[in-house]
């Protein structure tokens, strides 16, 4: 059994993911919610509070292995700069833990989960409840993160059917 924790990172929420991938590549939804981060007096604490918050749900559930979304350019020159932050900051609480990281975008996320790459977010939201048998409407950025670590497993499968790394099966060259 292979524990994978998925986090879509996010400077308001971070959404994280839970799941359990066992020898036959099934996967079974463990945990999901958004890391709100907002009610924090200024960007540095709510980083704080990103990492005090990956680190405790790391204690709680013991993940074997995380993937994170890539970081996509915004409009925004300051909401990018701030998703990078906390993105690295998420990043920084994994590493310290000695925890794999692999990363997608989140077009290779959205061609994994639903077959395009221009999926809306209704469209993950629906094809992750159906993929891990979840009843109810998830929250937005938790069901990101599912669908990173969805792909994660679908790719850690292929790679080791081929016999390659998993940054050799993701490759398009």
């Amino acid at each position: 059994m292979t524990r994978i924790l998925g986090i879509d990172p996010g400077s308001q929420r971070t959404g994280v993911g839970i799941i359990d991938i066992d020898a036959a590549g099934r996967a079974t939804h463990v945990f999901n919610a958004p890391l709100v981060l907002l009610g924090e007096g200024d960007f540095a604490l709510r980083l704080k509070r990103l990492l005090l918050g990956l680190n405790a749900l790391i204690d709680e559930w013991r993940p074997d292995e995380v993937a994170i979304e890539r970081v996509f350019l915004a409009r925004n020159p300051d909401s990018a700069l701030k998703l990078g932050q906390a993105r690295g900051a998420a990043i920084s609480a994994v590493v310290l833990r000695d925890l794999p990281v692999f990363e997608y975008a989140a077009k290779e996320v959205k061609l994994a989960v639903v077959g395009r790459g221009g999926a809306e977010k209704q469209q993950i939201q629906h094809m992750v409840g159906l993929m891990l048998n979840l009843h109810g409407k998830l929250q937005a950025d938790a069901a990101d993160a599912l669908a990173v670590a969805i792909t994660h497993a679908n790719v850690q499968a292929t790679a080791r059917r081929l016999g390659v790394s998993t940054q050799l099966a993701w490759s398009r060259k």
